[in-house]
């Protein structure tokens, strides 16, 4: 099974995740997430940015994502750029 290996840059996923720690992810193509699941895709504001956030809830419109961290200024998320669509998802970890 092919992966992708994402270093984590920032404190936004503490303390499941530190900054510099590397993260084996499988890549998205299409499978169903769920709600826990770790997610690596392009940041809506800066396409060539990468992020990986929790996944929080599934809406119709997108999925809702946010950082471990649980300090709220931690981490820009779903609360800041809104739910992501399937198709900025790169890759995904169970």
């Amino acid at each position: 099974m092919e992966t992708l290996a994402v270093v984590v840059n920032g404190d936004s996923m503490w303390p499941t995740l530190n900054d510099g720690d590397t993260v084996v992810v499988t890549p998205y193509s299409g499978e169903q997430l769920e709600v826990g699941n770790l997610v690596v895709f392009h940041d809506p504001r800066e396409p060539t940015r990468i992020c990986i956030k929790r996944l929080k809830r599934i809406d119709s419109d997108g999925y809702f994502v946010e950082g471990d961290n649980p300090d709220p200024t931690a981490s820009t998320d779903s609360h800041n750029y809104g739910t992501i669509g399937k198709e900025s998802i790169i890759g995904f970890k169970r």
